[in-house]
Formats: C-alpha cells, structure tokens, sequence
C-alpha cells in the first residue's frame, strides 16, 4: 500500500483501528490523525471518576506515549482534516499539505449539539465532551455553587450526580416528559428521577429552556419557557451529539444521520471505511439504518474495519451493549427495545437490584440490569445466540438465565 492506511480521528474508535492493524498483521504505513492536543484517550470516566479526581490523565489513555512510535503508527495530534478527493485519494489538511492514502477510515465522531438560545457563549456555560472541557468544568467547579444540567440523558444524569458528590446544589433540566426518554423504559425512568431525587437533585422534566441570564460575561441563572429561573453559577449542556459528515459528505459519500457503512464498515467508497459515533449502519439486531452512540460500537466496529483493511472480511454483528454509572447505581443495557410490546421486571425496583426483560412478539429483544451484572452478561449470550427465556424464567429470580446457553 504506497499510501499506507490513514485513519482520521483519534477517539475510541481510530484507536482501535490503528492497533487492530497491527494486530491483524498489517506491516504498512498507518497515520493517525486527530484535532485533540492529546494522544488517544478513553472517554466514559470523564464524567464520572476522572471528574472526582478518582483517576487521572495517565490512567485515561489508551496506551503509553512510546507505544505508538514502537508500532509504528505515525500519531499526529492537533491536526485537522479539511478535505478529501477519493479520486486522487488524497486527504487535504488544515495547513494546506495533503496526504496520499490507499486506504481511509473516517473515524471523526460527533460533536456536541448547541444549545439555541440566548445567553449560550456566557461564561460558566459548557458542554462535556473532551478532556479539555472536563477540566474547564473541573476548576469552575471548585468555586462554583449553584449547578445547572441541561438535558437528562447519560451524560447530565453521570454529572450531576459528580456534582452532587462534591456538595453543589444541581437542578437538572430536561425538555422531554422524562429522563432518559431515549433510551430506557417509563419504570427506569422513573427509577432514576427518583435515585436522583434521593440524592439532593432537583428534577424538571417538560421543562424548556428559553435564555441564560448572565452579569459582567457570566451566567448567572436559566429562564424556562413556563416562567421558572433557577440560579446558576456553572451551566452543563447535554441535549446530544451530532455526527461529523461533513467531510464524507462534501466528498460525496453516502451519508443518512451517519455516514453509511456496509457490514464491514465500508462506505461507498471501496477504499474508505467508516466506524463509531460518526457511521450509520443497517445492523441485523435492529433491522434498520441506525447509529450508534457506544465504546461498544465504536471499538468492535474499529475491530471489524482493520480486519477488512487486510483482507480477513467479517461482518460486524455485535448485539449492542451499553452503561451508565450514576452514584452507587450501575445500569447496564443490551439489545434494542424499539418495537418492543412487552415488559417483565426481575428483582425488587426499590432495593435497587433488577433487571427489565423486553420482548418483541414473544422474543427476548432488550434487557437493562440495574446492580445485577449476572443479568446482564447473560443477557449479552442469550441475545448473541437468538436464545429467549420464558416470561416464567425471565421474571424468576431464582432461575439460572445461564443454563439455557448449556
């Protein structure tokens, strides 16, 4: 390969391509290239332990600094990619220099998706998505009292609960009836308001932010659209991500919420791959065009792209899995509940141990365990290999899931 492999993007998934390569064989020459000042790093203990001061920089990457010049990956950090012709099959940087590939995989994950109203740029106001912001809202956090979260998805319900750790008074914002409402059942829902609530946090669901008042540059507190304004000294923005297509898309290539992959992680260009937040893809669990927002997706799909760069071809088939950790309380999810009819709870909701069975016609579909790991590594297996328990076995506690896979 005279242009080697380039892989745009060093998050979870870039990462796992450029060492999959080398794992797989691949003996050419592999780029990594990312817009971040720092080498490859993991992402889900930024809200949570490295947030508490319970894991540091060190510890959040992937590999040590030496690794990547002793495999031979050429890392480039703080470098953007402006541009790409797949005819000439030449990525342009920010600096004007272009780089000749062989092989490309897009890798450029999502962006976080602003907040429309005014008052948004004030200082005090951030989202959490890098190591960088961390450590903006860390040091803010320090002196700041009064919290508000926008949006009570994953990552606000993981920062708040941070906050209320170190004794700051939260307010959690939420435009959609409840939260989470992407992702899990009403009873989880309602699970976690309450766990929240438990704790300190002040929860308002069907609330719409309408303005961030502010004096001298600073916010100082959040307007609603019913009137309410709730102090504020440090604001978090969690309403979601947007996929980065844009240089997929100005190319040419397919892209539908994601830029659209095969079973291999191959766009519509056979000599660009594409893998995590970024790609959208028709997965057999789901049996539709979806994109995942996953360390789960974006390694497994990084896996498959590196094996299909060389030549070993498998389709990438993972059930989807995912967590959350939220003070004591671990969730963890697997399979999709879309088109879901019914539901069986396993367990006791107010000791905080069960798990959620999620049928489809009479099929196990979903699962999402709270505090019950044994649920849900099972769960992984049964789903993997199209096994369904009864509703009599799923709502059984005492029944063994593990013996159906004997």
């Amino acid at each position: 390969m005279p242009g080697g492999v380039i892989i745009v993007g060093t998050g979870q998934a870039g990462y796992q391509v450029a060492e999959s390569l080398r794992k797989e064989g691949f003996t050419g020459v592999v780029t990594l290239i990312g817009d971040e000042s720092h080498a490859p790093y993991q992402r889900p203990p930024l809200s949570k332990a490295y947030l508490l001061g319970e894991t540091d920089r060190e510890r959040l990457k992937f590999r040590a600094d030496d690794y990547y010049a002793k495999h031979g990956i050429d890392l480039r950090v703080s470098t953007t990619a402006t541009g790409l012709d797949p005819k000439a099959r030449r990525l342009t940087l920010a600096d004007g220099s272009s780089l000749a590939y062989d092989k490309l995989v897009l890798a450029t994950g999502a962006r976080v998706r602003p907040l429309p109203v005014d008052g948004a740029k004030l200082d005090g106001v951030f989202f959490l998505k890098t190591l960088d912001d961390v450590d903006r809202i860390g040091n803010r956090l320090t002196t700041a009292q009064n919290v508000v979260v926008i949006g009570a998805g994953f990552i606000g319900l993981e920062f708040a609960a941070v906050a209320r750790k170190l004794g700051k008074t939260v307010s959690v914002l939420e435009a959609m009836p409840r939260v989470m409402a992407r992702v899990v059942t009403e009873e989880m829902s309602q699970f976690f308001t309450e766990l929240h609530r438990g704790n300190g946090v002040s929860i308002h669901c069907d609330t719409m932010v309408t303005a961030l008042e502010g004096q001298n540059g600073a916010v100082t507190s959040v307007t609603c659209a019913d009137g309410q304004s709730f102090a504020a000294d440090l604001v978090v923005v969690g309403i979601g991500v947007l996929p980065n297509v844009e240089l997929a898309a100005d190319a040419g290539l397919a892209c539908e919420n994601g830029i659209v992959v095969d079973e291999h992680g191959r766009t519509s260009d056979p000599h660009i791959h594409a893998a995590g937040d970024c790609c959208a893809y028709a997965h057999p669990f789901a049996g539709y065009l979806l994109r995942l927002e996953s360390v789960q997706n974006a390694a497994d799909q990084g896996r498959v792209v590196a094996a299909a760069i060389v030549g070993h071809e498998k389709p990438y088939e993972t059930v989807p899995w995912f967590w959350s950790d939220q003070y004591d309380v671990k969730l963890q999810m697997v399979g999709l509940q879309a088109g879901c009819d019914s539901t069986l709870l396993r367990g006791d909701m107010t000791a905080g141990k069960f798990t959620l069975f999620h049928f489809r016609g009479g099929a196990l579909r979903a699962i999402d365990s709270v505090n019950s790991p044994a649920d849900h590594m099972a769960g992984r297996k049964l789903l993997a290999a199209g096994i369904s328990p009864t509703p009599e076995q799923a709502s059984n506690p005492d029944f063994k899931l593990k013996e159906l896979l004997a």
